[in-house]
C-alpha cells in the first residue's frame, strides 16, 4: 500500500466544494481543511505508483477550484493502528 499526503491549494471561495469533491474520489481516504500555507491536506492510499499518478494528476488536480498540489510519499507509518489492514480490500 502506498500512502501519500497531498497538500492542495484551492481558490478560497471554493474550498468546501473542492474538499467534498476530492473526498469523493477513488483512492482518497481523508480530506482536511487546514490553516497554513495550503488549504487542504488529502490522504491518498493506493496499491501502485501508477494509481497515485492517476489520483493526483488526473483527478485531484482537475477538481474545479484546485490551483496546485504538492505530494509527499510516506515511507513508514508509526501508529498504534494497523492501517494496512484497515484499508485492505482483498485486492492482489
Amino acid at each position: 500500500m502506498i500512502t501519500a499526503i497531498v497538500s492542495v491549494d484551492v481558490e478560497q471561495h471554493r474550498i468546501p466544494e473542492a474538499g467534498q469533491a476530492v473526498a469523493n474520489l477513488e483512492g482518497v481516504s481523508e480530506v482536511y481543511s487546514i490553516t497554513g500555507a495550503h488549504d487542504l491536506v488529502v490522504m491518498v492510499r493506493v496499491r501502485a505508483h501508477e494509481d497515485l499518478a492517476d489520483v493526483v494528476a488526473d483527478r485531484i488536480s482537475k477538481v474545479p477550484g484546485v490551483l496546485g498540489t504538492q505530494t509527499s510519499i510516506a515511507f513508514r507509518a508509526y501508529s498504534r493502528y494497523d492501517l494496512e489492514a484497515a484499508f485492505d480490500l482483498g485486492m492482489d
